[in-house]
């Protein structure tokens, strides 16, 4: 099977998809009014409330969405065959991400902004914000403590990333107050940064940045060093205006991402490389089956609740008019499709042989632990199709993860910090309300201690990190996608619209990740991860009393529409 021929057939389905169906959605199901006031302009404050330009929001909403997991979801779900993983990137990305992530800004815009969470008490019940909340909290933790593990690992292995994921920082500084200070295009600058990102690249092999001294000064493994390290800089990041860093940084990560797939889909028809991996593989003994993992492994890239919390929690409050949601929430889901097809491409294309696909996806064991090396190696391999030498390719690999998954902890640990402080709110704890330096080190420490518990440390991508943690991250991050469409399907409802875009792909999330949540329980209990049984079954319990909220809402507007007028 030529790789190639998987690229057409799934650019093409998103073509469509967003010319017909996402239009659909804009003028039947959402309603989009361009004279509706949004909060970035009603609220505007400029630290969160923001007006920005369509182009640099897709930019910041699509880099905090995607960091590294469509990357390493679909990079472990090719482990049972690559036509069961890019089905469900399709029509997942199609049908449910687009519909989810596009109703999430639209309903917060309408909501002053408010979160996912907050708005489930206006919509469902006041209960049901309490519960969602919990939930979004256990989500935010796991999000937070996987994506530093993701970005240890790829420092620690490609020391020659280091250099042009730091430079990048600098270089969006100036960026943004080119642009919010003077007022000035960010266009021009945005692609210098980009261009001067690359340079880097080559500076950081062949001056690559080791953490060992510093490790073993302080009695730490070198992975142990990054993750404090990483967090550390979390901590910074995420107290700055959205502005200074996060905006620009994520418009040059937009515009990475654009280059990054040219390049790769360019080597794979250079190469004209052959899929090496089985349409469908035959389990091995002792791994889980694909039904229902499958559709909790590759969350970003096809659906995922985190792009909820960041839709509500951040792009609704930036969004300068209401019809660029379309542009902003379908268009970001697609371009994570096409990120996760990149992934699956790498680890079915870009590995060799059948016998090198073969050895490399042993297990399921081998699938987790080396799926970020089954990428960084894939696409050296298709670079190298362009004349660039596969080393050099692979650092490049490395940084496009690093800095997507950087925005997505920054983005993480902000809304962190807001959840904890509704939580504070709701509980009367009146000593962390507005502390903001307070929060962002509660927003900090939490999902660190997680990522720093035995296993997530150890190497291979073992562990909490890759195994049984990226699991239970799974579920959790797909029930929220399952609870976020209940909200976004009862307030259409409740408008008298038809909710049918957004219930289908509800039942059937909530039908697979409750399977998955169970089978979780069973699967921590036999291996005493007691921790990580206790959080699953908490969550489990949240979930189960917030769809019996929500299915009380259903029936409340379907016998009873309330037609609410629409939010000023």
């Amino acid at each position: 099977m030529p790789a190639f021929l998987l690229i057409v057939i799934t650019l093409v389905a998103f073509y469509f998809a967003y010319k017909f169906y996402s239009r659909y959605l804009a003028e039947k199901v959402y309603r989009l009014d361009p004279n509706f006031v949004t909060p970035a302009h009603a609220m505007r404050d400029g630290v969160d409330f923001v007006p920005t330009h369509k182009h640099v929001l897709l930019g910041h909403h699509f880099t905090s969405v995607a960091g590294a997991a469509p990357i390493v979801g679909p990079a472990i779900a090719v482990y049972w065959g690559w036509l069961p993983a890019l089905t469900w990137v399709i029509l997942g990305t199609i049908f449910a991400a687009g519909v989810h992530d596009f109703g999430s800004i639209v309903v917060s815009a309408r909501n002053r902004g408010q979160n996912i969470g907050t708005l489930s008490g206006k919509v469902v019940s006041a209960r049901a914000s309490t519960l969602f909340l919990l939930i979004i909290f256990f989500l935010l933790t796991l999000v937070n403590a996987v994506f530093g593990v993701v970005m240890a690992i790829l420092f620690e292995k490609n020391p020659g990333a280091v250099v042009p994921a730091l430079i990048v920082i600098p270089i969006a500084v100036f960026i943004g107050q080119w642009a919010y200070r003077m007022g000035r295009s960010i266009v021009i600058p945005s692609i210098l940064g980009l261009l001067l990102l690359y340079a880097a690249i080559p500076v950081g092999q062949a001056y690559p940045i080791y953490v060992d001294g510093l490790a073993e000064a302080v009695g730490l493994s070198v992975r142990t060093t990054w993750i404090i390290l990483i967090f550390a800089y979390t901590w910074i990041a995420s107290r700055l205006p959205v502005w200074v860093l996060l905006q620009p940084r994520d418009y040059i990560n937009g515009q990475q991402l654009i280059v990054a797939l040219a390049v790769i889909f360019l080597g794979v028809l250079i190469g004209w490389d052959t899929i090496s991996a089985p349409a469908v593989n035959e389990v091995a003994p002792n791994s889980p089956h694909w039904f229902p993992y499958l559709f909790i492994t590759v969350a970003c890239g096809a659906i995922s609740g985190f792009h909820s919390l960041v839709a509500s929690g951040t792009t609704s409050k930036q969004l300068g008019n209401e019809t660029e949601a379309r542009f902003v929430g379908y268009g970001g889901a697609l371009g994570e499709g096409a990120l996760a097809l990149a992934a699956i491409l790498a680890c079915t294309a870009g590995l060799g042989a059948a016998g090198d696909w073969n050895a490399a996806y042993a297990d399921f064991g081998a699938a987790s632990g080396g799926a970020l090396g089954h990428f960084v190696t894939g696409t050296g391999h298709f670079l190298s199709n362009l004349g660039i030498p596969a080393t050099l390719g692979a650092t490049f690999a490395a940084v496009v993860v690093i800095t997507f998954a950087g925005t997505t902890m920054d983005t993480g640990v902000r809304l962190q910090r807001y959840i904890l402080e509704e939580i504070a709110e709701l509980a009367g704890v009146k000593a962390l309300v507005g502390r903001v330096n307070l929060l962002t080190t509660l927003a900090v420490l939490i999902p660190l201690g997680l990522a720093l518990l035995p296993g997530g440390d150890s190497s291979g991508g073992k562990g909490f990190a890759f195994g049984r943690l990226w699991t239970l991250f799974g579920t959790t991050n797909q029930l929220t996608a399952g609870l976020a469409l209940s909200i976004i399907g009862v307030w259409l409802l409740a408008r008298n619209r038809n909710p049918l875009a957004a219930l289908i792909p509800l039942v059937f999330l909530l039908f697979m990740t409750t399977w998955a949540l169970l089978l979780n329980l069973g699967d921590f209990f036999a291996k005493g991860d007691w921790l990580l049984l206790v959080m699953d079954a908490a969550i489990f319990v949240l979930a189960a009393w917030l769809v019996v909220e929500a299915f009380t809402a259903f029936n409340r507007e379907r016998r009873n529409p309330s037609a609410a007028a629409e939010e000023s």
